[in-house]
């Protein structure tokens, strides 16, 4: 690895490819070297924006070149793993399009291997690199909002329909991984129901419940058949409320001081008695940074310092685990799954921070 510039591959030059291809020409510690895609017509779209670097439908060709030191890998779900795994045991360091694998054990095999390399294997969970979640994440952590009561996310479009995963392995995603990043506590059990309106292909509308130990609760819809796009999520908590709003051009969050009071004891319900406080709003300065520039920015730096990145491989298996779980209540018409309770590996690297 040259001491001035890490060398990167990029490949899957479809949906998501040309946004990584772009940061990483853009990033002033990194080389872009390759570009690898079995579609001619887009090799010579990348070849066109980009005409130094390498184009090749042969991703050995890349794994194989010393001048590239990690892997972008952003092409359909069920490539993912055997992809990760050839270019791990190439020496490479890593970045996954979400999600890391198909399976839990999957992802566990690509975490054994990149501990055992050495390398560094992380999650392109891109929300939770948004300036938005790590400022909701800052309030969360200063207790800004109290005791937090619930997390409603809607994620809502018309479409991208796919083949090789549903529509919670696609959205809902999204959602668990900044859960698992803006919460102190993880979720302990799931419930889902979904629906399939296409014949012979995957559910295409969710509705997901996360329980946790406390009172908390978390849902999350999603949904490919809206006629609208829809990005928003609310938090509510027992001093101040969240309203965070994705498609907002500016004010992406708001901070609303409204609650609820509650006059009498616990042994006394009926003689409760409920008031409603109104403060103002007010909405946080957000950056207007892209979060893939911070994730290149981030991973570019944990490939120089040997430092774990926030979404890592561990990132990763922890929202499979809770799809996997999801997926089965699916099956079941919503039964409620419960989560295993593994305990969190601590890497010998420690974990960057952004």
């Amino acid at each position: 690895m040259s001491s001035d510039t890490i060398g990167i591959g990029v490949i899957g030059y479809g949906y998501w490819g040309p946004n990584l291809v772009r940061n990483f020409a853009a990033h002033p510690t990194a080389r872009l070297i390759g570009v690898c895609d079995f579609d001619s017509e887009k090799l010579a779209a990348s070849k066109r924006l980009y005409p130094g670097v390498i184009t090749t439908s042969c991703c050995d060709e890349l794994l194989k070149n010393p001048a590239v030191d990690a892997v972008a890998i952003a092409t359909p779900v069920h490539t993912h793993y055997e992809l990760a795994l050839s270019a791990l045991k190439a020496g490479k360091h890593v970045l996954v399009e979400k999600p890391l694998a198909q399976s839990s054990d999957m992802a566990r095999h690509l975490i054994d291997e990149a501990d055992r390399r050495g390398l560094i294997l992380s999650v392109d969970h891109t929300f939770v690199y948004t300036p938005a979640v790590r400022k909701i994440r800052e309030l969360m952590v200063k207790k800004e909002l109290g005791s937090v009561y619930y997390y409603d996310g809607t994620r809502a479009s018309l479409g991208l329909f796919q083949s090789d995963v549903n529509v919670i392995w696609d959205l809902a995603v999204h959602d668990i991984s900044i859960i698992h990043y803006i919460f102190d506590e993880q979720p302990v059990a799931v419930s889902a129901t979904g629906s399939c309106h296409v014949v012979g292909s995957p559910e295409n509308m969710a509705h997901i419940t996360l329980f946790f130990d406390s009172a908390c609760v978390a849902h999350i819809s999603v949904n490919w058949l809206s006629p609208i796009k829809v990005r928003q999520t609310f938090i509510g908590g027992s001093k101040k409320m969240i309203v965070y709003d994705d498609l907002e051009p500016t004010e992406k969050i708001k901070v609303y001081d409204k609650g609820i009071t509650v006059d009498g004891s616990s042994d006394k319900a009926h003689q409760f008695r409920i008031g409603y406080r109104a403060g103002d709003m007010w909405a946080p300065h957000v950056s207007p940074r892209e979060a893939l520039q911070v994730e290149v920015d981030h991973f570019i730096e944990c490939v120089r310092s040997g430092t774990q990145p926030i979404s890592n491989g561990m990132s990763g298996l922890r929202v499979i685990e809770v799809l996997e779980a999801a997926s089965r209540s699916i099956a079941e018409h919503g039964k409620p799954v419960l989560l295993k309770r593994q305990q969190r590996r601590v890497p010998e690297r420690a974990t960057a921070t952004v």
